[in-house]
């Protein structure tokens, strides 16, 4: 039989071991936890050890220094990122959610001509070099969102509120692709810009009444325009080919009455040299046909001998005439 004094400590003795094994453990577990890391198929896993780079590891299971001596940055170098400016994507399904609070402070933008747009976009982009996006520049993400806008607010000071409402959104959103990306080459923050999206591009609310008003009346003006630019295209060129139906008309009036002067003439001439061969011939042919024309135009005649000396026979010449009109 033990005494007292050898019971508890032999106990004490026990707990000593037991709670030595517990932290064995614990350590042990604490070395597996933070030594062994996954890294996911679209990933890349940057390791700094004492913090400084060291490696960079492929998609799997991989192995690190335990007890924070590395430390492993998980990169998704193979998945399209988005940051959105002007609104907020709270739930992206069937029905998108947006977040109700207030943005205007990165969405409201001067235009060229000293009016105000509210300007939603969505920037997409990729992380194409995961040690320049870590090692480059100080809060990459933080750094492009600034950058971003920046250049937004740059390509659209330098255009019109009308342009970049209607017609100029897509060079807009064009030009801003291309000037950060040079942007992001410059400060080589290993990102590479995929899109620019204008999401939606708005007159502020208070003035946004009075801008309809504008659009409808620009609309308006347009729509008189075409409908003048129609009735143009059906009157002038009708009265162009009136026009050009009247000339040709006249053309060949005057044409004709040229080759009739011209026949005319020939036949006098012809005419002239007969009548110089044979004056006699010519001069009785003329009087023949003369009277030839004339005659049949005379209605009722009486033809008299010039050198008769009988007296005529009383002819009844009106009741003839009424006889034979």
């Amino acid at each position: 039989m033990r005494t007292p004094e050898q019971q508890v400590q032999y106990y004490s003795d026990m707990i000593r071991k037991n709670i030595k094994k517990v932290l064995i453990v614990l350590f042990g577990l604490i070395v597996l936890f933070t030594s062994v890391k996954t890294v996911g198929p679209e990933e890349e896993g940057v390791v700094v050890q004492l913090g400084k780079y060291n490696r960079t590891l492929l998609p799997g299971l991989n192995f690190i220094l335990p007890l924070g001596i590395e430390r492993m940055y998980k990169i998704p170098v193979q998945r399209q990122l988005k940051q959105e400016f002007g609104f907020r994507t709270v739930q992206a399904d069937t029905r998108t959610r947006y977040a109700t609070g207030s943005f205007a402070d990165e969405s409201l933008m001067l235009t060229g001509d000293l009016n105000l747009a509210d300007v939603e976009w969505v920037v997409q982009y990729r992380i194409t070099d995961s040690y320049k996006f870590l090692f480059r520049v100080r809060d990459a993400e933080d750094a492009l969102r600034d950058m971003s806008e920046a250049a937004m607010r740059k390509i659209v000071g330098d255009r019109t509120v009308n342009e970049v409402l209607t017609v100029g959104r897509q060079e807009v959103a064009s030009t801003v692709e291309v000037l950060l990306q040079s942007m992001c080459d410059e400060y080589e923050n290993g990102i590479r810009i995929d899109q620019v999206v204008l999401q939606d591009v708005n007159p502020p609310e208070p003035v946004k009444p009075s801008f309809n008003a504008v659009n409808q009346a620009q609309q308006e003006r347009e729509t008189l325009i075409n409908q003048a630019q129609s009735e143009y295209n059906r009157v002038i060129p009708r009265a162009r080919g009136e026009a050009i139906e009247t000339i040709e008309l006249a053309n060949a009036y005057a044409l004709n009455r040229v080759n009739r002067a011209k026949g005319e003439a020939e036949r006098f001439n012809a005419l002239y040299t007969e009548y110089v061969r044979a004056p006699d011939v010519t001069r009785k042919r003329i009087y023949l046909e003369t009277m030839e024309r004339i005659i049949p135009k005379l209605g009722n005649k009486i033809i008299v001998d010039e050198k008769g000396t009988n007296v005529l026979p009383l002819l009844n010449i009106d009741k003839q005439r009424l006889q034979n009109p």
